[in-house]
């Protein structure tokens, strides 16, 4: 009996603010470039002020949100569970969410009083990213937020790493994970940033647990996850903590275990001007490939090709006409 959706995702709802800056912006406000920040409202609202808004691009996001949605603009079925407020921009995220054809815990129900989280995504000419996250009502994620039925009616649970900076989102990590082992849910996660796993690798290996079906992540992250120095010890070490990996390598491609062999995946070379949300958009591809009949190495292409095109614009999705041309290009349809 098929499941109603490929996917189920759970993770941060965040309003994505997309602007250009230059490195002397990220001088002048204390910023630290290439990683992302959490910061207070107040020191948010410092910087946004600094920066031309109107120029910049809005769409709801959040690293899961993101890989959730490649899978539907793919054309696969996808579900996300997510938290947002009452507010122009938490309206905002529940109407682009659907609009881009992702069902959602939002949908016919009444949103809590609060401030939807945002994150301001700043560019470089030398196509880095670095991001500074306002959390707000998302950092009150927890297991409530999650519908059990549609996660029971889904081929793949797929969690985000960032929720393990709080207790609740670790919580509703590990009840998430638990929910789907029970009902045959293949689980996968992905690490989501280099510093969840630096700051809260205890708390990442217990979601982790005895083992996840599918992990993403990149080099530095599977170093870091693993307590290695190099790339070849990591992804042996990293065979006792999920059944199969995928571990992106930026402008090198990609390397794929599928519980078996591990697969080369090679890059396309583009011109990268933005890198922010090419691993989400790798993670979705990616799922969206293995969950409609394709192979690893397959979907592994599938999610290089596609990544390797956001990449050379800015923000973190592609168009609907370009994921179309995507498949057409690898005769995937």
């Amino acid at each position: 009996m098929s499941k109603k959706y490929n996917v189920f995702g759970i993770g941060n709802a965040l309003v994505d603010i997309v602007t250009e800056v230059d490195n002397q912006f990220l001088t002048d406000h204390n910023i630290e470039k290439g990683l992302m920040t959490l910061v207070d409202e107040e020191n948010q609202t410092r910087i946004s002020d600094a920066i031309n808004m109107s120029a910049s691009n809005k769409q709801c996001g959040g690293s899961a949100a993101n890989s959730i949605i490649a899978v539907a603009q793919f054309g696969g079925s996808s579900y996300y569970s997510c938290k947002v407020a009452n507010d122009e921009l938490g309206n905002f995220y529940r109407k682009d969410l659907k609009s881009s054809g992702v069902d959602s815990n939002l949908d016919g129900h009444d949103l809590e009083s609060g401030i939807t989280g945002k994150c301001l995504v700043m560019t470089t000419d030398d196509a880095s990213r670095t991001m500074n996250t306002f959390l707000g009502i998302t950092s009150e994620y927890s297991r409530s937020e999650i519908t059990e039925a549609a996660l029971k009616d889904s081929e793949y649970l797929y969690i985000e790493g960032y929720l393990v900076t709080s207790e609740n989102g670790q919580d509703a990590m590990k009840y998430a994970k638990k929910l789907a082992e029970e009902n045959g849910v293949k689980t996968a996660l992905t690490f989501s940033d280099p510093s969840m796993v630096k700051y809260f690798k205890e708390q990442m290996k217990s979601v982790v647990g005895a083992s996840i079906d599918l992990l993403f992540c990149n080099e530095e992250e599977a170093m870091l996850y693993t307590g290695t120095d190099n790339l070849q010890e990591a992804r042996e070490a990293l065979k006792k903590d999920a059944k199969r990996f995928v571990i992106t390598q930026g402008k090198n491609g990609a390397m794929i275990y599928d519980g078996d062999t591990f697969i080369d995946i090679e890059p396309y070379n583009v011109n990268a001007i933005d890198t922010n949300g090419a691993g989400d958009l790798f993670a979705g591809a990616f799922l969206y490939g293995i969950t409609n009949g394709r192979s690893f190495a397959d979907a592994g292409k599938l999610a290089s090709l596609a990544s390797s095109k956001v990449v050379t614009q800015f923000g973190p999705r592609l168009e609907w006409h370009q994921t179309k041309d995507i498949l057409n290009q690898l005769q995937l349809v």
